[in-house]
């Protein structure tokens, strides 16, 4: 029984880490994914092989890392490869059951962009594509988490494919693993999923204080729902207990976490640059 508040953003961690099954190969985008993974290793998927995109590979998260080619955010790995390895390996090779990656924008048939928000020549740079393309093609599933309200009809720049123009177009084009896409986006409002045949994003759970208006009013498009939507996962104390001992900010608003983590770092490099601190 849950005997704890949490946040917007802590349920959508819980939920995303609940699609992590034992013996799952994993790899996992900075932020959110991370948190999802290091709470499913610790609670119920002791077994499952998380990766970085960086090339560390069946990690034991200690703290969040602070960047993709962070090894010191570990208690130990089982070997570290690079990048290209990474894809040629375990992507390529068809090792990669999940791929578990950050959206800033997204469109009804799950293609993403993380790399510009805006139109030239006022595009303004975001994240960037790193290895979400590769993954995003070839890992056999792919979990989406999205912070913010990026839902657009049309995508200003595609940096990783979803269902590309829906049906059976991302099938036929010949250039993925075969049944491969995106099975599953997370929100702080909801959680939605593909149509098996359309591939158009249908919601499937509405998650507390939140209406389907709520939903619907984030939505350029006429969105489609489930018949029958489904229950959100409780989270368990002790997933919120793992959760904010590994990363405390989360307790905390995005907006206010993130101002702590400025103001932390900023008194640190004060403190450093007083000798009376030496």
């Amino acid at each position: 029984m849950l005997t704890k508040k949490i946040t917007k953003s802590e349920l959508l961690i819980i939920a995303a880490a609940r699609q992590i099954k034992n013996y799952d190969v994993v790899v996992l985008g900075i932020g959110l994914p991370v948190f999802a993974g290091a709470v499913a290793k610790k609670t119920h998927a002791p077994e499952a092989v998380l990766a970085l995109e960086s090339g560390i590979v069946d990690f034991n998260p200690a703290v969040p890392p602070t960047n993709i080619a962070d090894a010191t955010c570990t208690r130990g790995y089982g070997y570290a490869i690079d990048l290209f390895s990474v894809f040629t390996t375990i992507a390529y090779a068809g090792y990669l059951d999940k791929a578990f990656l950050g959206v800033g924008q997204i469109d009804r048939y799950g293609n993403i962009n993380t790399t510009y928000m805006g139109a030239p020549p006022l595009a303004q740079r975001i994240t960037g594509a790193g290895g979400a393309p590769d993954f995003a093609a070839y890992a056999k599933e792919t979990i989406l988490t999205m912070r913010g309200p990026g839902f657009v009809e049309k995508l200003p720049y595609l940096t990783s494919p979803g269902y590309l123009g829906g049906g059976d177009e991302r099938e036929k084009s010949g250039r993925y693993t075969p049944g491969s896409g995106p099975s599953l986006l997370l929100t702080q409002k909801a959680m939605f999923r593909f149509h098996p045949e359309t591939k158009e994003m249908v919601l499937d759970a509405v998650f507390p204080g939140y209406t389907l208006e709520d939903i619907r009013a984030d939505i350029p498009w006429d969105l489609k729902v489930a018949d029958t939507l489904s229950h959100v996962p409780v989270p368990t104390d002790e997933e919120i207990y793992y959760l904010r001992k590994f990363s405390p900010r989360s307790v905390f608003p995005h907006t206010v976490g993130r101002q702590l983590m400025i103001d932390y770092f900023q008194n640190r490099r004060k403190d450093a640059g007083n000798p009376s601190n030496l």
